[in-house]
């Protein structure tokens, strides 16, 4: 199972957390994808000072901009997903 983790904190919600979320839940409603990606919001993942929004994916953490969160999901989850 894929770890999927967004950061909620005041940076990255400021950055477009929120649509990066809707995003990622409608890509894995429309994988049906909810047995294989454990999807959840997460506190500050203590990268403010980059641009985008903290994605956290098996542990490993990436900056995404809201506009790329679709991309993203497909070149970074997607792959993942066994």
């Amino acid at each position: 199972m894929v770890e999927l983790r967004v950061c909620i904190g005041s940076s990255c919600h400021l950055n477009g957390a929120h649509n990066i979320i809707a995003t990622f839940q409608h890509l894995i409603e429309e994988g049906n994808l909810y047995d294989k990606v454990k999807f959840e919001a997460s506190f500050c993942m203590h990268q403010c000072a980059k641009c985008g929004v903290s994605v956290s994916v098996n542990g490993e953490t990436y900056r995404v901009e809201p506009e790329k969160a679709r991309t993203f999901f497909k070149e970074t989850v997607l792959p993942l997903v066994k």
